[in-house]
């Protein structure tokens, strides 16, 4: 399979591009390393150092390609509030120019990366894909965006899309030193560093923690699955277990050796209080389902951090 990977230099991006060329595929990467790192990219895999923004620069990613696996975007929720206008052109105008390109060249399929955040504080916990759709930050507000015009593609055009709603993935590649870095490597560095861990909120809060493997294999299936089922379709991908970020503290500070002694600071504005997703549609129609533990995944993060 011709495979394109848009943000195929940043944390989840690599990772699918490693897969990809691992099973024999021709891949093709997009990124305008921006927030990828050139480093992270696979060498089987032809790097195209542009920005998704640029129409012309999608249209040519996209040449000749069968599947493209669309995860360029600006993430952070905190990065969204502080400047809605770049996360806007970047996560819509970018999603809707590789929708657009991928379209007129004769792709047959677009895997979108959306997000848990589409739901804001959802009512329904477990969180079906049918529950009340309900952003609180910009980031939100263009990953649903891109659902809704993955969506509308795939019912007016002659091309398949799926989109998958990720729940806070972790694992190797995501580096605590980034701008906007996730809570698992903030609080890895600061245990291995001897430091306290920050903590937004009173710690409570639970999150749907899902192993970057996981999220690669489901990227595989949604190239694959039935059309007759899956395109047009969201899907939540997530073990559907909550993990409250104190308990998530406790699970990495045992596999590094060290007490916490976190520090508890205001929340983050957008952030939501418990995030957990009925993965259940994912297991039927595209037949995939996590197989890696949060222990097991933090283990490997920090096995990762600390080389």
């Amino acid at each position: 399979m011709d495979a394109l990977v848009t943000g195929g230099a940043g944390f989840i991006g690599s990772h699918i591009v490693d897969a990809l060329v691992a099973r024999g595929d021709a891949v093709r990467v997009l990124d305008d390393l921006s927030t990828g790192r050139a480093e992270n990219v696979n060498p089987g895999a032809e790097l195209i150092d542009g920005s998704i923004v640029d129409a012309s620069v999608v249209a040519g990613a996209v040449a000749g390609v069968e599947v493209v696996f669309h995860l360029g975007a600006l993430g952070a929720v905190a990065r969204s509030v502080a400047d809605p206008r770049a996360s806007n052109a970047a996560n819509v105008d970018g999603t809707l120019n590789v929708l657009t390109e991928a379209r007129d060249a004769g792709v047959r399929r677009v895997v979108f990366a959306s997000s848990s955040s589409v739901y804001g504080g959802a009512d329904i916990v477990p969180t079906p894909e049918s529950a009340p759709l309900r952003p609180r930050s910009p980031y939100a507000i263009t990953k649903l965006t891109g659902d809704w015009y993955t969506r509308v593609f795939a019912e007016l055009y002659d091309l398949e899309t799926v989109a998958l709603r990720y729940f806070n993935v972790f694992g190797p590649r995501q580096c605590p030193d980034a701008t906007y870095a996730a809570v698992i490597p903030l609080f890895a560095a600061a245990l291995i560093a001897g430091e306290a861990p920050v903590v937004h909120g009173d710690g409570t809060q639970s999150r749907d923690f899902t192993y970057v493997a996981d999220v690669v294999a489901a990227n595989l299936a949604a190239a694959s699955a039935p059309a007759d089922r899956a395109s047009g379709h969201a899907f939540n991908i997530a073990p559907g277990e909550g993990t409250t970020l104190l308990e998530l503290l406790d699970g990495l500070a045992a596999r590094i050796g060290v007490i916490p002694n976190p520090v508890f600071v205001d929340p983050r504005p957008g952030d939501v209080h418990r995030s957990c997703a009925d993965a259940s549609a994912a297991r039927d129609v595209l037949d995939w389902a996590p197989t890696v533990t949060i222990p097991d995944g933090l283990a490997a993060y920090v096995d990762w951090i600390r080389s």
